[in-house]
């Protein structure tokens, strides 16, 4: 059985054109996730990611509301997405063989909390209702194929510090800034069936204040990895003022994780850097 590939664009936060995909079209992935913030409302990106011929689901983050508390910013970009949107619900990507289910969207992280515009949407959601709407979807997942988590803001519960994968960086004392609603929904989905991966980003890798760089990935004890996209800037230069473009990357195998990494490709597509965070042969 060939691996099933995976490329994951962390918080946009406006960086996607063409060269995005034509690096996409050079490595060829399975599939595509995008973790949200695409923009802080405009719509342009929200097009091109509904003409991208690659299997895709997507999620949106606290940005893309725009500060605009009437929800018709965000309402916008869902239309536009239509079905590649799957807060709250299932996305089943057949080709490749993977289910997507979509965490609760616009959060902004700090336990549970939905703003005026995700209100004004959505209608008001309490904590229980919405991690019993991502353990719902996922219930009605195929069983046989392998089942990620797409949530803007990670869960609570991987810690406390300002580098763990959730914790609060730019406000003093650092705590655990996850999402409560998922933390729930993860513990009840895997009553039932494996849940081999949880992708966010929401945190961004770079910490405030000079407090240095984030741990981007981790892994339980149930065998659930976590893993923050949020490398941001996603378009930058290295120290030959060669152009990158960031993706995080993850590889399955027979519907078992088998690699983790985040990755930087030149504009043509070739792999220029590769920071590995997991291989199942390392366990």
């Amino acid at each position: 059985m060939a691996p099933l590939r995976i490329a994951i664009a962390g918080d946009l936060h406006g960086q996607w054109d063409g060269l995005d995909e034509e690096v996409l079209s050079q490595v060829k992935p399975d599939a595509l996730l995008v973790v949200g913030d695409l923009s802080d409302g405009q719509q342009a990106i929200p097009k091109r990611l509904s003409r991208l011929a690659l299997p895709l689901a997507c999620i949106l983050g606290n940005h893309d509301t725009g500060r605009d508390a009437s929800g018709r910013t965000l309402q916008a970009q869902l239309t536009l997405l239509g079905d590649l949107h799957c807060g709250w619900g299932l996305r089943e990507l057949q080709p490749p063989g993977l289910a997507v289910v979509g965490a609760r969207p616009a959060s902004a992280g700090g336990g549970h909390y939905l703003n005026r515009a995700a209100e004004a949407v959505f209608g008001p959601v309490g904590v229980e209702e919405s991690a019993e709407r991502i353990t719902a979807a996922a219930l009605r997942a195929d069983p046989s194929i392998p089942l990620v988590v797409l949530a803007h803001s990670g869960p609570t519960g991987l810690g406390s510090e300002a580098s763990d994968p959730c914790g609060r960086d730019w406000k003093a004392p650092a705590c655990d800034w996850g999402d409560q609603d998922l933390a729930l929904a993860i513990d009840c989905i895997r009553r039932s069936r494996p849940l081999p991966l949880v992708v966010f980003g929401h945190m961004h890798h770079r910490l405030k204040r000079g407090q240095g760089e984030r741990q981007s990935f981790c892994r339980d004890r149930s065998g659930t990895a976590y893993l923050n996209t949020a490398f941001v800037p996603r378009h930058s230069e290295d120290a030959q003022g060669r152009a990158l473009r960031h993706f995080s990357w993850v590889e399955f195998q027979g519907g078992v994780l088998q690699e983790v990494s985040h990755r930087w490709f030149s504009h043509a597509g070739a792999l220029l850097y590769r920071q590995t965070l997991y291989r199942a042969e390392d366990v």
